[in-house]
């Protein structure tokens, strides 16, 4: 999972995309990197570690000029070094920046094509090297860089990149590229200022920078921008609309509008629906307290609390300045991160039946430790609601979501998940109420929930490849 930003028309581009890309952080910690042009140069900047850590002033006198694009990155498909860090560059045809949001599932298939076939050699392990490549080649067999030209080179590249990627792209020269895989898995919005526009992976970004939210781009469409702010849009090649369910569970922040569902929203209606599996259990006569676990959960624990009427208390506090433990990118830096993100008040927890509302649960670590944590705050009896189905098979789509061997979940049910993290009882979101629940707010798309059901919804995702990517991750 990562974020991108594109941005055109705008006098020192590099500012707004430096505030939009701090808005985008929680989309990847491990590096971040910009491309700009400034009519004759390509500059290009990028790095390990957080936004504010990578540029400072001295990269913002470089990188000149009224059009870019940026990134944030959180590794999936090859690792943190710092020649994996987006954006990328080829110099032919035009000169091309590009990066993306997603992950590419025919990878090694695609690195011994253009080696083979088209004497290119991929110099990283980050995928959207390939995409790069690959529209280069595409747009060569054109005739110009025409917007028609544009969108018949991503057309190939529809052809011979398979899984998700939302993809912005610098032509120098010509103007700002963004294209969204035709099973529409990652999100890509657009929004607009004056003779400006913006183009990123969430519209919290659109809305940082100052810009108006226009829309989603939909699966499978191309929008390339010239210099004179002439937008050109085509829907090339829409396979379905499987937008990536765990964006409303986890991943997108809470004031973003992802294909015209409210997050904040989407996570309250899974909270109203847990409620109704609360009261099915009947745990809901013993719960004296509902505790978020912070941040993303915060709105379901809210709904709950409302439905059944039962106090809603903040008992974990949060240590700002310690990141996302769900992207880091090692077990036992996720297990020492646990408690030194999250300390206890205990007088919420003592001589209480809690019930702690998480999104997920994924290899049960940060769970386990939370139930204990809750236990020695004094808790009589720890509950846990949980956003979203049991995790059990990895995602192939762009988000670190365990190898099928870590998924604590994995052939247990619900009573079995629970004593292994210490629980009292667990109550799971169903499959069919997560679906209902944020579809209710747009009944016009679907969902990719293949991390719950292993229902890939791209071609040729297949036990060979789950096992590359396992090795890959491990």
């Amino acid at each position: 999972m990562c974020g991108i930003l594109g941005i055109i028309g705008i006098e020192n581009v590099v500012a707004r995309l430096f505030r939009g890309l701090l808005s985008l952080q929680h989309r990847g910690q491990d590096g971040a990197g910009m491309a700009t042009f400034n009519g004759s140069k390509m500059h290009l900047k990028k790095g390990i570690g957080l936004v504010g850590n990578v540029f400072g002033e001295k990269h913002f006198q470089r990188l000149r000029g009224e059009i870019g694009i940026a990134h944030v990155r959180y590794p999936t498909w090859g690792g943190a070094a710092e020649e994996d860090v987006q954006p990328f560059y080829v110099s032919y045809p035009y000169g091309i920046a590009m990066a993306h949001n997603g992950q590419v599932t025919n990878y090694s298939e695609l690195e011994k094509e253009l080696l083979n076939i088209s004497r290119r050699r991929l110099n990283s392990a980050c995928d959207v090297e390939a995409i790069l490549h690959v529209f280069a080649e595409e747009l060569n067999k054109q005739e110009g860089a025409s917007p028609e030209n544009i969108f018949n080179a991503v057309d190939g590249v529809f052809e011979r990149v398979r899984g998700s990627y939302s993809v912005v792209a610098l032509i120098a020269g010509h103007g700002l590229l963004a294209f969204r895989d035709p099973y529409g898995i990652r999100p890509l919005v657009l929004g607009r200022s004056e003779n400006s526009y913006a183009i990123a992976s969430e519209s919290v970004a659109i809305d940082t920078i100052e810009y108006q939210l226009i829309k989603d781009i939909k699966p499978g469409s191309v929008v390339f921008i010239d210099y004179d702010g002439n937008l050109y849009e085509k829907g090339v090649r829409k396979e379905s609309n499987d937008t990536c369910i765990f964006e409303y569970v986890y991943f997108a922040r809470p004031d973003s509008v992802i294909d015209n569902i409210s997050v904040y929203e989407a996570r309250l209606a899974l909270g109203r629906e847990l409620a109704r599996l609360c009261r099915k259990t009947k745990i809901d006569k013993e719960i004296d307290v509902i505790i978020p676990i912070p941040d993303t959960s915060r709105p379901a624990a809210i709904a709950i609390a409302e439905e059944l009427r039962k106090p809603y208390r903040e008992g974990f506090i949060k240590n700002r300045y310690i990141g996302r433990t769900f992207i880091m990118p090692k077990q036992d830096t996720r297990e020492k991160s646990v408690k030194l993100k999250l300390n206890t008040v205990n007088i919420e927890f003592k001589d209480k039946n809690v019930l702690l509302v998480d999104d997920s649960i994924v290899r049960g670590t940060t769970s386990r430790e939370l139930v204990e944590m809750a236990r020695k705050a004094g808790a009589s009896a720890v509950y846990l609601a949980v956003s979203c189905p049991p995790l059990r098979y990895p995602c192939v789509y762009g988000i670190d979501m365990a190898t099928r061997g870590e998924f604590i979940a994995k052939g247990k049910d619900a009573e079995e998940v629970g004593k292994l993290i210490g629980a009292d009882k667990i109550v799971y979101q169903t499959l069919e109420g997560m679906v209902s629940a944020i579809k209710g707010l747009n009944p016009d798309i679907d969902f990719c929930t293949a991390c719950f059901t292993g229902k890939y919804p791209t071609p040729g995702i297949t036990p060979e490849v789950l096992h590359e990517f396992e090795c890959n991750r491990s």
